[in-house]
């Protein structure tokens, strides 16, 4: 067999492999290989380059084979979060997309825990609440600090803009809400009293006539945006109402309490029409499913011979029992409870296209959840230094004009009333970590 090494090679073999014979004292060995390599009369030079060089090869191969499997194992990590995310920014609009690290942006300002954030929905805005009684608002694409809201005087729970943007609303321990006018430099045009302990949750009604809170009194409260006033306030959990929601066409509003429960509300009536009952702690969060979810989570409940598309069939809650559930918000059934975070669950979003659920919990991670699976957990992301204390996806189709800050949105020149139709895919976090984290494709 021909050898593959040259003259120099060989002979530096030879060396090394006689000093390593002679270093162990395998004398018999030495003697025959000096005698058949040609090298009668060899000594070792201790300061020669041949010297453990045996050793130094050996471990040197073993640590790449074992670099090539780490290699192979993350390819393999890869290939997959190929088969169910984009890798690049053209591919934004595919819809099987959920978020992977590293995120585009971290955004750094607040001084105490973020509480929440949300989207606006025209423009590249997003606005965080903290603990810090500051609610401020960024860049979403650049990652830029644009200002900062100063007029709650205790901790901020929740934000939420309307549907055209023209308005954001906060929560905070201070029992007020405020609105803000987003296209006046964010002025606040309106602080409503009425609580008698901190507000946890605000959300904006569908049509944007209403705005719907809810507190650590034991009370939900709707308010009439025109007059201030609070026109109707709901009674029924025996403990802090964590968080509200309502459905996609205003007729729901659903409900998590301290009490272990989480309720589903006739908005028109004010009457709770189902109580879920199945947790075994406090009940963090609620989301109702996208209709887009539908025939999935029929699947997962066995559901046959109903195919309707009224928004708030279905629901999914997260507690501090670690689990979340996902519930025929019509019968009060629970169809699947999923399990695998190791601390509370903070925080719920659905996946616009309804193959996914987001979660993120105290164990600082993001989890999804993939429903044509069987909503089994097909991803876990190490998101965050500390407790993740919500999530929240933005992804519409939108008209894009002049900004609330008079920026031109992407740049453009020219008319300011210029409109386009644009695709928006992100997911944002919030934590104790005092980080906000925006993840796109």
């Amino acid at each position: 067999m021909t050898s593959s090494l040259t003259d120099g090679q060989r002979d530096e073999l030879h060396k090394s492999m006689l000093e390593y014979f002679q270093r162990s004292g395998y004398s018999d060995c030495f003697e025959a290989l000096q005698k058949e390599s040609g090298q009668e009369g060899f000594v070792v030079d201790p300061k020669a380059r041949y010297v453990g060089l045996l050793e130094k090869k050996w471990t040197g191969v073993v640590r790449l084979q074992k670099r090539v499997m780490e290699l192979e194992q993350r390819n393999q990590q890869l290939q997959e979060e190929l088969a169910s995310a984009p890798t690049s920014r053209r591919a934004a609009t595919l819809t099987d997309w959920v978020p992977r690290n590293p995120p585009r942006h971290t955004l750094s300002g607040h001084r105490s825990q973020v509480s929440r954030a949300t989207f606006h929905p025209v423009f590249s805005q997003v606005v965080s609440a903290s603990d810090d009684a500051m609610i401020k608002v960024w860049d979403w694409e650049t990652g830029d600090f644009e200002k900062t809201l100063k007029g709650h005087t205790k901790a901020v729970h929740d934000v939420d803009f309307d549907s055209k943007g023209n308005l954001l609303a906060s929560c905070s321990s201070d029992m007020t809400i405020k609105v803000w006018d987003t296209n006046d430099d964010y002025k606040n045009t309106k602080t409503l009293f009425g609580h008698d302990h901190s507000v946890s949750a605000v959300k904006f009604m569908p049509g944007d006539d209403f705005l719907v809170s809810a507190g650590r009194d034991r009370t939900i409260r709707i308010w009439d945006l025109k007059t201030g006033f609070c026109a109707r306030t709901l009674i029924g959990h025996s403990d802090w109402v964590r968080w509200i929601t309502p459905s996609e066409d205003g007729r729901l509003l659903a409900s998590c309490s301290t009490d272990q429960t989480a309720r589903i509300w006739d908005f028109a009536s004010g009457e709770t029409k189902v109580e879920l009952r199945g947790h075994d702690h406090v009940v963090e969060t609620i989301a109702f499913a996208p209709i887009t979810a539908y025939a999935a989570l029929r699947d997962l409940g066995g559901i046959t011979g109903i195919n309707s598309t009224t928004p708030g069939q279905f629901v999914a809650t997260g507690g501090r029992d670690k689990l979340i559930k996902i519930w025929d918000a019509v019968s009060g059934q629970c169809l699947k409870t999923l399990s695998g975070h190791d601390n509370w669950v903070r925080g719920l979003c659905w996946a616009p296209n309804g193959a996914f659920l987001l979660s993120c919990s105290d164990d600082k991670t993001v989890k999804v959840w993939d429903l044509k699976a069987g909503a089994r957990c097909s991803k876990t992301i190490e998101a965050h230094d500390h407790f993740v204390t919500g999530i929240s996806w933005a992804r519409a189709k939108t008209e894009v004009g002049p900004r609330p800050d008079g920026v031109v949105e992407n740049g453009t020149s020219g008319s300011a009333n210029k409109t386009e139709v644009k695709t928006v895919n992100a997911v944002v976090t919030t934590s104790v970590d005092l980080t906000v984290k925006i993840w796109t494709p």
